[in-house]
């Protein structure tokens, strides 16, 4: 069904056929199940694992269900004679006081938590306080000098607070001809906004949030206000974070520049070349209570260990934590599931491992399974591995990875998150295109999903990574179809309590399709000689050429 192809020259492709050593191409494919990853994913995504929060009893029973089952596969033990790796972490719970005091020459009012504003710190001292600190409106908070832009010019922020906006400059006015245009840099995300604030020495960082630059509702932060939150154990280690993190309604930020004598065209404004941040000439005060715990947390790893040539790695990840218990919905359900983020990610682990095991000729190269903590507080379990690698970055082939699969019909396309990355790609595209399928891309790049999951880990480590999500051409329904299906998960299920697994509804044959594609890209690359390499243009490219 999914051929491989061997010797075959594709425009705009390259294979590496004589490298390869010749392969059924049905071999290990029989092995898939719909039924066998439903019941996975229903057991994952069930209330008795508690939303797979870790520190949790959810991590508890999430990783003696995850060790047991590789165990229970026939996987050796990944990490020496241990299916796990400690991944040394902090949790913070930062309860925010219940509103932010905002003075001025002209007199003060106070902005309300959780509805105007949500805080919260990545330090763990036991009380972070802003105290009349002064607040400077810095356009888009970014230096870029490959763009020859750069919002802090100029200008000292140290010990105050920068409000910021989300995404990357342009982007607020629909001006295409900045940055990437339509496409986020990681200049855009909030990650890198709280980043370059810290290294600005800002003592607060508060990002203004908009539904389409931030590609979520403010309500998806507000489900984490006043909650834990982990960050990788970095005590002893210099690294450089602001006291005071959030975000402001942009209706919260009209409001603030009101009180300065601005108006809203600030935000506009700021995308303009050449834009100087504004004092704001106002003062804000607020405080925070913090609780620092440190425990571990864990990634869980197995392998298959090559036959020819067992020092070079191909991992497949999945994150298999979620958000736990949390703020209650209009239904009373605190249980954040996440059925489909990511149980089903996880749970495809199990079905690629059942084919490969089930394969008459066994790869040459080692098979890595990784499922990784905490994806869904910053990336931590994934970037805790890249720093601290089982296997060589140099010998680690590639990372494909699964987050969030078709938990309904198949479809003929998969789309590839990240355009033009990496030789990955053409495999993917050889695979899909010989059973009558196509490539699609991202249709929403300005959402910046190519830094939204564990993958980036990897590529910042120099280290090829594929990352697919949900195709919407759904096979006899077409794309209008899909997409509604895609667009009704965002807006409605989306880190929230609902986000639970539907027997009735979730026939997962999409999910069986995917697997099988991206088996056969895992399989082509185990019996090759040949390592992949990162496309012309990709910002990664100069880390693999170092190893």
């Amino acid at each position: 069904m999914y051929k491989l192809s061997l010797g075959l020259s594709l425009a705009g492709m390259t294979v590496f056929a004589a490298c390869s050593t010749s392969v059924d191409p049905q071999d290990g494919l029989s092995a898939f199940n719909a039924d066998s990853l439903k019941k996975h994913v229903s057991i994952l995504a069930s209330d008795s694992f508690m939303g797979r929060k870790p520190f949790t009893e959810g991590e508890t029973k999430t990783i003696d269900y995850l060790t047991t089952q590789f165990a229970a596969a026939g996987l050796e033990a990944g990490n020496g004679n241990s299916f796990v790796q400690e991944v040394p972490m902090v949790s913070l719970l930062a309860q925010a006081a219940p509103t932010m005091e905002v003075s001025s020459s002209k007199g003060k009012f106070s902005l309300k938590a959780f509805d105007d504003y949500i805080i919260w710190t990545d330090k763990a001292d036991a009380e972070q306080t802003l105290d009349k600190s002064e607040l400077i409106f810095a356009g888009y908070g970014v230096v870029a000098p490959e763009y020859n832009w750069n919002d802090y010019e100029g200008l000292d922020v140290k010990g105050k607070v920068v409000m910021v906006m989300v995404n990357d400059p342009g982007f607020w006015v629909g001006d295409t001809s900045l940055f990437k245009g339509k496409t986020m840099t990681y200049y855009g995300r909030w990650t890198y906004k709280f980043e370059e604030a810290a290294r600005q020495g800002a003592k607060g960082c508060l990002i203004v949030h908009n539904t389409a630059a931030a590609s979520y509702p403010f309500s998806v932060q507000q489900n984490s206000f006043n909650t834990s939150r982990l960050q990788l154990d970095t005590r002893g280690m210099d690294v450089k974070n602001c006291d005071v993190i959030g975000w402001v309604t942009e209706k919260t930020a009209n409001q603030l520049f009101t009180a300065a004598g601005f108006d809203s065209t600030l935000l506009t404004k700021a995308n303009t070349p050449g834009f100087k941040s504004v004092p704001l000439n106002l003062n804000v005060s607020t405080s925070m209570k913090v609780q620092a715990t440190y425990k571990k947390s864990y990634n869980v790893i197995g392998k298959i260990t090559g036959t020819k040539r067992p020092d070079e790695v191909i991992i497949y990840t999945a994150h298999w934590d979620h958000l736990g218990i949390g703020r209650p919905n209009a239904a009373g359900d605190s249980i954040y599931n996440g059925a489909l983020d990511n149980a089903t990610g996880t749970a495809g682990i199990f079905e690629l491992i059942r084919a490969f095991k089930s394969m008459k000729k066994q790869p040459e190269r080692t098979i890595i399974f990784l499922a990784v903590t905490a994806e869904e507080q910053g990336l931590l379990g994934s970037a805790y591995y890249a720093q601290n690698p089982v296997y060589p970055a140099a010998k680690t082939v590639a990372n494909i990875n699964m987050d969030g699969l078709n938990r309904f019909e198949p479809t003929n396309d998969i789309v590839i998150v990240g355009q033009g990355q990496s030789d990955l790609e053409d495999y993917l595209k050889e695979v899909v295109e010989k059973t009558g399928g196509y490539i699609s891309y991202d249709s929403h790049p300005e959402a910046g999903y190519y830094y939204r999951s564990d993958h980036f880990n990897f590529a910042k480590a120099g280290i090829p990574a594929l990352y697919v999500s949900t195709g919407v051409d759904v096979i006899n329904k077409g794309k209008e179809f899909g997409q509604k299906l895609k667009d009704d998960y965002t807006d409605k299920h989306y880190h929230q309590p609902s986000d639970g697994y539907d027997p009735a509804t979730w026939t997962m044959n999409g999910a069986i399709n995917d697997l099988k594609r991206l088996f056969q890209v895992g399989k082509k690359l185990a019996f090759e000689t040949h390592m992949p390499k990162w496309k012309e243009g990709s910002e990664f490219r100069a880390k693999r050429e170092e190893k």
